[in-house]
């Protein structure tokens, strides 16, 4: 399962986001590639994490340097 939904998130990353303009995300790693390195990392519960960090990419986020955390937590390190 988290194969399929890696090779998911490759093919968004290279057919659909590459192609933009650009750059949308606010955050750095990219949305995407910090679901990539989260199911990596923690498996199944890492669907989780890349979720809670889309639904903190909005107008009023701050952005900026957010990687995945060592042990999986939500908060912000």
């Amino acid at each position: 399962m988290v194969r399929i939904l890696c090779k998911f998130i490759r093919w968004y990353q290279q057919g659909i986001s590459a192609r933009r303009p650009y750059r949308v995300c606010r955050f750095m790693p990219t949305c995407s590639q910090y679901m990539l390195e989260a199911l990596q990392r923690f498996g199944l519960k890492g669907i989780l994490l890349g979720l809670w960090r889309i639904l903190r990419c909005q107008p009023f986020a701050h952005g900026g340097f957010d990687p995945v955390p060592k042990h999986f937590t939500f908060r912000r390190q």
